[in-house]
């Protein structure tokens, strides 16, 4: 390296220096440019990569999206398909077990039936305390007919259900609430309480009345009768159903000494009292009350709020078999309006719900001049034959009556005077109407006495149309009712022999002249 540089100047040696230091800083300097360059490249190739991962990832994801929304689509479809399932096989079941259905509820022995100061004939003296209506079985009444000098004789009675004395307000309920799965489908429901006072009939249909306000419910839910329980069930499933596309109006009335009261009317100060209504048959033959209070409700809580606001109305009279005991018919009705678009009229229940969830194509709303007006008095055509129908919309109702039938009474038991003894006088005469209009119908009588009397003219179509009704009759397990539970029971088999043809639901191709 240095050989070279022997014998040459410094000047030259310098210059020789010189010229390697260039030549070495020329070849770094090309060494630093390409490795920048391969730094910007490596940069470049970076940055595409991310943003080919970016893509990717929202690619990924719009796909993970598509086909959860696919899955879950599939899956929803499902569960529609299976309700409508589940829909179908419920009316075929109900449509098989017939449109009146009969169910018997025996009471426990309570202390009443032995206290002290009950005035009880001669011929009731014997064994009075001794128990003689069982459950032999889920739909099998026994009831041990002893009476002095007569052999003693068992009886039996068929229902579609029998509740011992220790069931309980969840089982009974557990067997009315697919009923109101009908109601939504576009069926009438009625659902009513029967048997002598003091048998159980508010406490099925109510719940325990408080000594202070019998008009009052308990605060205990399992003690909860039908009424309160049905209204739950009734708002539980329109929540599932889509929103806006129902609505409940409300009214509660009682029969009294064969006349109708409005239990929801006001005065001009906005205070409830009860209002004498009239019943009239309309021109398609429907049991109409002119004029009488509905009250729009959005949830159980309001419906039970004007419930207790009637019953604080009905007319209760002490007597010596029961010291709370109702002196008047209570009815009180849901009437549930469903909003069907007119393209849709005619097609199925299921086929309608099914469209309206899974294409979102078509948001069912309330006229809001309908939802404004919060209590209407306006005559309306009973169950199920109304329809309305707008530009856009058409209006089905159905009906949910529940009714808690005053007792029928023994004067001799109740030991009544006076003005209960004439309110006893119109029970009995009633319900002794509401039988011979369900012997005339079991007969196929050319003509039905519905207007014998005022319930049987209200509950008409109930009765006698194609309402499902469902008649739960209560009896006391004493002795000393034998001849009433006997009654009841009778009452009760000749329900079941009535034969009033196919339950119908609202013919949705047919709609009514627009309003």
């Amino acid at each position: 390296q240095y050989q070279g540089l022997f014998g040459r100047s410094t000047n030259e040696v310098l210059q020789l220096y010189s010229a390697h230091g260039q030549q070495q800083t020329l070849q770094r300097n090309s060494v630093v440019t390409q490795l920048h360059r391969a730094i910007q490249r490596l940069k470049q190739d970076l940055k595409s990569l991310h943003s080919f991962a970016l893509e990717l990832s929202k690619d990924f994801q719009h796909q993970c999206k598509t086909y959860l929304y696919q899955v879950l689509t599939v899956v929803q479809r499902l569960q529609l398909q299976n309700e409508a399932m589940q829909s179908k096989a419920h009316r075929s079941c109900i449509s098989d077990i017939g449109n009146i259905r009969v169910h018997c509820r025996i009471r426990p022995l309570l202390p009443f039936d032995t206290a002290a100061g009950h005035t009880v004939p001669q011929d009731r003296q014997r064994n009075i305390s001794e128990k003689v209506a069982y459950a032999a079985d889920d739909e099998t009444v026994l009831v041990k007919c002893n009476r002095p000098g007569h052999t003693s004789i068992n009886k039996t009675f068929q229902f579609e259900r029998v509740y011992s004395a220790s069931e309980s307000q969840d089982t009974v309920f557990a067997d009315v609430a697919p009923l109101l799965t009908s109601l939504l489908d576009g069926y009438n429901v009625c659902i009513m309480a029967y048997g002598q006072t003091g048998s159980g009939k508010t406490y099925t249909m109510l719940g325990p009345q408080l000594e202070k306000n019998p008009a009052f419910f308990t605060e205990d839910e399992s003690e909860l009768g039908i009424i309160p329980r049905a209204t739950q069930e009734v708002f539980r499933l329109i929540s599932e159903k889509p929103p806006g596309s129902y609505w409940v109006e409300v009214s509660v009335v009682e029969v009294y000494n064969n006349e109708i009261f409005d239990l929801l009317a006001k005065d001009s100060c906005g205070r409830v009292y009860g209002v004498k209504r009239d019943v009239v048959t309309t021109r398609e033959g429907k049991s109409d009350v002119p004029l009488l209070t509905y009250e729009t409700v959005e949830n159980a809580s309001e419906f039970l709020h004007l419930v207790k606001k009637g019953l604080q109305l009905r007319v209760r009279n002490p007597t010596l078999v029961h010291a709370h005991s109702s002196r008047s018919h209570l009815v009180v009705t849901l009437t549930i309006t469903t909003t069907v678009y007119g393209d849709n009229f005619g097609i199925s229940w299921e086929d309608e719900l099914t469209s309206q969830k899974l294409n979102k194509e078509v948001s069912c709303t309330v006229p809001q001049k309908i939802r404004e007006n919060k209590s209407t008095f306006s005559s309306r055509a009973s169950s199920p034959a109304s329809s309305e129908t707008t530009e856009k919309l058409k209006q089905i109702k159905a009906r949910l009556q529940l009714v808690d039938l005053a007792g029928s009474e023994c004067v001799g038991m109740s030991g009544v005077t006076g003005t209960a003894l004439r309110e006893t006088s119109f029970i009995n005469r009633s319900l002794a109407a509401l039988a011979d209009v369900l012997a005339a119908i079991a007969e196929q009588r050319s003509h039905v006495p519905y207007r014998n009397s005022k319930l049987t003219h209200l509950l008409q179509d109930a009765v006698g149309g194609d309402a499902k009704l469902l008649v739960i009759l209560c009896i006391s397990p004493d002795q000393k009712y034998l001849a009433e539970s006997m009654q009841s029971l009778g009452f009760g088999t000749r329900a079941r022999q009535v034969q009033r043809g196919q339950v119908k639901k609202k013919n949705l191709s047919v709609p009514s002249k627009a309003k």
